[in-house]
């Protein structure tokens, strides 16, 4: 009985070790680098895509940015009700994310990631529209990122009920 409680205890052990170091090695690889047309990123399975920019954008003190992508996702659209003022959602698992863009600005004192994106199964069929989450599927997203040298906010615009990029720049 003691043996079979031993065995038990050191496998929950050997599990959590395991688990531990995994969760840990994904967390030490890194993300993104620094080229000359900007930065590249590529992000991994399970990655939260808006979090995973948001995070890179206070990192490196984007002023503002553009990106463009494609990879492997899970995703959710949503297509502006402009009368209601607010997205209908559409949710699309285990698609190829074809085409990918937005940009990055900021709205009071935190990044404000804009992403759109085309998608496509394995029926070839596509859909797009603007990204309201995803996170990246079975491979990983690559995205190049063009940054700007002005600093760009998002103004809610309570006629439009929509965030919107102003030109208002700041030195």
């Amino acid at each position: 009985m003691n043996y079979k409680k031993l065995l038990l205890a050191v496998t929950a052990i050997l599990l959590s070790v395991t688990f531990s170091a995994n969760a840990q090695q994904a967390d030490t690889i890194k993300r993104y680098i620094k080229i000359p047309a900007g930065y590249l990123l590529v992000l991994r399975q399970g990655d939260d895509i808006n979090s995973q920019l948001e995070s890179f954008a206070k990192a490196e003190n984007i002023p503002s940015a553009n990106f463009t992508g494609m990879g492997f996702v899970n995703v959710t659209f949503g297509f502006f009700d402009s009368a209601k003022k607010k997205f209908n959602p559409r949710t699309f698992n285990d698609v190829e994310l074809g085409s990918f863009t937005g940009s990055i600005a900021w709205q009071e004192s935190k990044p404000s990631i804009h992403m759109h994106g085309i998608v496509a199964g394995d029926d070839f069929k596509a859909y797009g529209g603007h990204i309201l989450k995803g996170t990246v599927g079975t491979g990983s997203l690559e995205i190049m990122v063009t940054v700007h040298d002005k600093k760009l906010e998002r103004v809610f615009e309570k006629e439009l009920g929509a965030n919107v990029l102003h030109l208002d720049v700041q030195k």
